[in-house]
């Protein structure tokens, strides 16, 4: 830290002091301005002139009442104008008492709104000028009169600029810290997003694969005595699927890695071209679906894709687990206009057969996955048994919306 700056520092923990040497320099100057004779025959003369003890007494009280001007601002512009009307009318040749009313003025102009300063101000003019025309013996247009003017004028608009100044510092410093609380928020909303995410993708991947495993564990140990072959098929797809959810795993958490990490994953995240071996798994595990796709080869954001592949892989996972032995599935992919329709059904057990009735988070998770890219999701029984899943997600994302300029095709 600088000099300077120490300095100001000191000043500031020290307001008192601060006044008191503001009220001595002012002191000075109006001691100093008392030699001066405003009038002589050449004009304003320079002569060793002491002043009058009345006009002395008025400088020293208008100082001292400077030293409170921070405390009492209106006040001590009371005080000094006060002590400057009385010179007016009593002090021939006058001493510039009316300095410490010029600076008293700039306090209140500094200190008030701007309604204030201008009253204040009109005020504190009209009062010393009318007084400095009335109790002296010059004409009205004396310098000595329009020199009070002026300065008066002057302190209440350096007055009023200071405080204007001050307003648009204070303004820049407020927005300053807004915009980093703002920046403090987004960056644990996006930390939150971030973690809910990686939480949905954990939950579908290990919910999918988990219950495959389930499903073929089961096959293989009610026919590993009867039916060795079948039993030996089963394990190999528990085998694959075990490999497919360490593979799937292994990418997601490795999203937590940093950038330049080497083990960072490479392969893409999983999307609709993966649709076809997705619905293989689970025909594999016994439940049959049938894939229709209608969406003419749209090419979907990365977020769309994983958002639908995800969605579908809960859907069937759901079906896996709560439609029955003998249900059914349905896949749909259908481009809408700006939307992709996503529909997964299945003719299972019904009411009895709701997914999520376990209080698992399946429903919600594609709930979010939808309702993140600006899309929505319903979910509900069919009529006659079974379950139905629609999402429908825009194939514009609203980061997309909002990296777009108006007018500007995306």
């Amino acid at each position: 830290m600088s000099t300077l700056d120490r300095a100001r520092c000191s000043l500031k923990a020290h307001p008192w002091a601060l006044d008191a040497g503001i009220a001595a320099g002012v002191l000075v100057c109006m001691v100093a301005g008392s030699f001066v004779t405003p009038r002589g025959e050449n004009g304003v003369t320079w002569g060793v002139r002491t002043p009058d003890p009345l006009s002395l007494l008025l400088m020293v009280l208008s100082a001292a009442a400077l030293v409170f001007r921070r405390r009492a601002a209106k006040a001590v512009l009371a005080v000094t104008g006060s002590l400057s009307v009385i010179e007016s009318v009593t002090g021939d040749p006058r001493a510039p008492v009316a300095m410490a009313a010029v600076v008293a003025l700039y306090t209140v102009a500094s200190t008030t709104d701007r309604t204030t300063t201008w009253r204040v101000g009109l005020l504190t003019m009209t009062v010393l000028t009318a007084a400095a025309i009335l109790g002296g013996s010059l004409p009205w247009y004396a310098q000595e009169n329009l020199g009070v003017l002026a300065w008066t004028g002057i302190g209440a608009t350096a007055g009023d600029a200071v405080r204007s100044r001050r307003a648009e510092v204070q303004a820049i410093r407020e927005r300053a810290e807004r915009a980093e609380r703002t920046r403090e928020e987004e960056a644990r909303r996006r930390v939150a997003e971030e973690r809910l995410r990686i939480a949905r993708d954990l939950h579908d991947v290990v919910a999918h694969h988990i219950a495959l495993v389930n499903v073929q564990a089961g096959v293989a140990a009610h026919v590993m005595d009867k039916r060795p072959e079948q039993a030996k098929e089963a394990l190999a797809h528990v085998r694959e699927a075990s490999r497919s959810a360490l593979d799937e795993l292994r990418a997601t958490v490795g999203l937590l890695r940093q950038s330049g990490d080497p083990e960072a994953p490479t392969e893409p995240a999983p999307g609709l071209s993966r649709l076809q071996d997705l619905a293989a798994t689970f025909r594999n595990a016994g439940l049959p679906v049938a894939v229709a796709r209608a969406d003419q080869g749209t090419e979907l954001p990365a977020a769309v894709d994983l958002a639908a592949y995800r969605i579908i892989q809960e859907a069937l996972t759901n079906a896996q687990k709560h439609a029955g032995p003998d249900a059914r599935a349905e896949v749909s992919v259908v481009r809408v206009g700006a939307n992709i329709e996503v529909t997964v059904l299945d003719d299972g057990a019904g009411a009895a057969g709701v997914p999520g009735a376990g209080g698992g988070h399946g429903l919600l998770g594609m709930r979010e996955r939808a309702t993140a890219l600006g899309g929505t999701l319903t979910t509900g029984p069919r009529y006659g048994g079974g379950f139905r899943v629609h999402a429908i997600l825009p194939l514009k994302t609203r980061s997309e919306t909002r990296t777009t300029a108006p007018g500007e095709t995306a």
